[in-house]
């Protein structure tokens, strides 16, 4: 199965690889997070360790334990080198899905520019044809029966409303 092709002269359909999970494109910042979780439960783990140490030391601090003291510092600094490198771990092992989300959203923005300027043009090129079309009325100096010119205004308006509606 195929992307949905972008509009535009010179733009690429999205890869086949982006209708696999559209959820992944489309989630807010809780779903994020809870995502994140998902991938890499070992980081909150190692948070969770650091502190756990850090609330140790300070317990046996008040207590006035140096030897606990020392032993959870040691911990508190070998629960951060696990979180650091488990960090760099994941890093390395999401980097490809990072890749392509980037990949994803650059593509998304160039067809909404492409939408954009197309919508644009469509614009100018029916502006362009209703000056015409007045200036051929001026010109022949013609108006029709009961028209006035708050009538062709009128009439305008409509249509402009018409073409922008059926958008």
């Amino acid at each position: 199965m195929s992307g949905p092709p972008l509009s535009g002269p010179n733009s690429a359909p999205l890869p086949s690889s982006f209708d696999e999970n559209e959820d992944f494109y489309n989630e807010n910042r809780l779903d994020k997070i809870w995502r994140r979780l998902r991938e890499e439960p070992l980081v909150p783990f190692g948070c969770a360790l650091t502190v756990w140490a850090i609330v140790g030391a300070t317990r046996s601090m008040r207590k006035g334990d140096h030897k606990m003291t020392n032993l959870f510092f040691r911990r508190r600094l070998y629960a951060q080198a696990f979180t650091i490198a488990v960090l760099v771990a994941g890093n390395a092992y999401w980097q490809q899905d990072r890749a392509k989300r980037k990949e994803y959203e650059k593509l998304k923005a160039e067809k909404t520019r492409m939408e954009k300027r197309e919508r644009w043009l469509k614009e100018l090129e029916m502006r362009d044809e209703e000056d015409k079309a007045w200036k051929e009325r001026l010109a022949k100096g013609v108006r029709r029966e009961g028209d006035s010119l708050t009538d062709l205004v009128r009439e305008k308006t409509e249509e402009l409303k018409n073409l922008r509606g059926g958008k």
